[in-house]
């Protein structure tokens, strides 16, 4: 065994001799093997601990069997409790997606802080498996049929070439004390189901059901290979890069069959999902200037090709901008023309009903006024309504865009908002038959010109 664990990491380049690597020790049978290894084989190691407080005393057991190892071999140790169950009801997901979030996000940050190369975990050829029956029963595309990789990223899997069978049988030679998780037992997750139940029926089909399904995985990698270097080869073809766009060659794109798998490979790099592909496609033979957004990035089909964008998303959320009483012109953030004029003054008809413009009560305003960005909880009485309206629902009843949320920006005279620049203003600062001065503020398409009038602020203390 502990030849063929050297082997392993040296056929898989897991990692160098010289490098430190941070194991990850629940105190279970497969990390107390997988540690066990490491000490025989003398290589640079430390130790991490999660105590998850699920299993009340047993947790802190746990953790005090692990603590007392590091301190027999001298093993430097890193622990952490969390309030696991907490944290899956803040989010909204299961306690083993808790679980797992908190503990790798906790590893990473622990290797980095000690100067560790690698984090290595106890996954097994049995993980394997049953990972590739679970992704089956959630429905996968064949990289979820690859099962478990030997190493991604910062993460190495270095007894992944053992079935549990084999570690059982090296912890019994060599007379490793460990602590059986209760909970491997019980029925309540999903893995325990496929381990205990789906398993042994699949046994009685094929008494040698674990090599066959780790062989058939392995044939699913090397497919997996050849699938990726054809969507690469594709992709080199069909995509251009053009400044910070992508561009994508309709004519071309149409010729793949399968036309959805193609796109959507192509596109999930950038977060669109099956749905916007579908969308996209169904687009190919329509009028351009139709637009798909994902969570990051947004696509417009126009005649010969799909352009791709990243969405620009403020870099700062809590700049803000300040117009003064002087000020005629701005270019930053946006572009904007100001003039003040009485009431008695004729007004242009048209503009006053262009969104583009804001007719304001000047003696209603507190200056400076400042421009920001929107934050939720902003909320304005929009022109015509005395009720107050959430910022954020009128974005939606007004079908604003990802983009067009990002990008968008607020007139706020000190605490209340007066314009959402470029869409409408608010009841309260709107001009009426008492009005003597009239604000008047234009959005620009483009710049005008850098004003000194306009400077930026730091960030306020509550955020705005």
């Amino acid at each position: 065994m502990l030849n063929r664990f050297n082997k392993y990491i040296e056929s898989k380049n897991l990692f160098n001799k010289n490098d430190k690597i941070l194991l990850t020790v629940s105190g279970g049978i497969d990390s107390v093997v997988m540690l066990d290894l490491f000490i025989k084989s003398n290589f640079s190691f430390g130790i991490a601990h999660c105590n998850f407080n699920l299993r009340g005393k047993e947790s802190d057991l746990d953790e005090k069997f692990v603590k007392q190892i590091a301190k027999k071999y001298k093993i430097d140790i890193h622990t952490k409790s969390f309030d696991t169950k907490k944290f899956a009801k803040n989010n909204g997901i299961s306690i083993e997606m808790s679980a797992r979030d908190l503990r790798y996000e906790w590893f990473e940050k622990t290797r980095q802080k000690f100067g560790y190369s690698y984090i290595a975990t106890a996954h097994h050829k049995n993980d394997v498996i049953e990972t590739f029956i679970l992704n089956i029963s959630r429905g996968t595309g064949i990289k979820g049929l690859c099962g478990i990789k030997p190493k991604v990223n910062k993460i190495i899997r270095p007894v992944l070439f053992a079935f549990r069978s084999e570690i059982e049988e090296y912890c019994n030679k060599n007379n490793l004390q460990y602590r059986e998780d209760a909970s491997n037992a019980t029925l309540k997750y999903k893995r325990n189901i496929i381990r205990h139940k789906i398993l042994p029926e699949l046994k009685n089909l094929n008494p040698n059901i674990n090599n066959t399904l780790i062989e058939n995985i392995r044939i699913f990698n090397d497919v997996e290979d050849i699938y990726r270097n054809s969507i690469e080869e594709k992709r080199d073809k069909i995509l251009t890069k053009e400044n910070d766009k992508i561009l994508i060659n309709i004519k071309e794109l149409k010729k793949l069959s399968p036309l959805t798998t193609y796109l959507y490979e192509f596109l999930k790099p950038y977060n669109f999902q099956q749905k916007n592909v579908n969308d996209i496609i169904k687009s190919l033979d329509n009028i351009s200037g139709k637009k798909f957004y994902s969570s990051s990035h947004y696509l417009v089909k126009d005649r010969n090709f799909l352009f791709l964008s990243k969405i620009n998303f403020n870099e700062n959320e809590n700049e803000v901008f300040t117009i003064n009483k002087e000020t005629t012109n701005i270019s930053s953030p946006i572009a904007l023309k100001i003039k003040i004029t009485d009431n008695n003054v004729a007004t242009d008809l048209s503009e006053m009903k262009n969104e583009n413009f804001a007719f304001l009560d000047y003696d209603l305003l507190k200056f400076p006024l400042v421009i920001r960005r929107w934050i939720n909880g902003d909320y304005f009485y929009p022109i015509g309504m005395k009720k107050r309206k959430k910022i954020s629902d009128f974005f939606i009843d007004n079908k604003f865009s990802i983009i067009d949320k990002n990008n968008a920006w607020l007139l706020c005279s000190e605490d209340d908002i007066i314009w959402v620049i470029g869409k409408r203003i608010d009841d309260r600062f709107k001009i009426t038959n008492r009005t003597k001065k009239i604000f008047i503020i234009e959005k620009k398409n483009e710049a005008i010109c850098k004003s000194k009038d306009c400077f930026v602020v730091p960030p306020r203390n509550d955020g705005k």
